[in-house]
């Protein structure tokens, strides 16, 4: 009798052991809600980065070659952000079934 006790305790044992992984919460993916409001925050701030640019050069503060580079930048930064903006407010229209704006 305590043999087949033991045996039942060892197996319990290894199928918890083993099973641990199938049990362990899944991470959540990231929201896409939350990334599209993170993309619009960054979008924004990058659009006042732009403004800043050309308010400095407006006021002599960058010379036009620098202003020319610095801008050139920015405005790829901004493209990559919109392009990532639009991607993820599809997805949210996908997800939740409505329309995009």
């Amino acid at each position: 009798m305590f043999e087949l006790l033991l045996v039942l305790a060892v197996l319990a044992a290894v199928v918890l052991i083993v099973s641990a992984p199938l049990r362990r919460a899944r991470p959540e993916p990231p929201q896409t809600g939350d990334e599209v409001a993170e993309l619009e925050a960054a979008r924004d701030a990058k659009y006042r980065e732009i403004r800043d640019a050309e308010l400095d050069h407006a006021t002599g503060k960058l010379s036009t070659d620098d202003y020319q580079a610095i801008d050139t930048t920015l405005r790829a930064e901004a493209i990559t952000i919109l392009h990532d903006l639009d991607r993820a407010r599809e997805a949210l229209a996908l997800e939740t079934g409505t329309e995009s704006d």
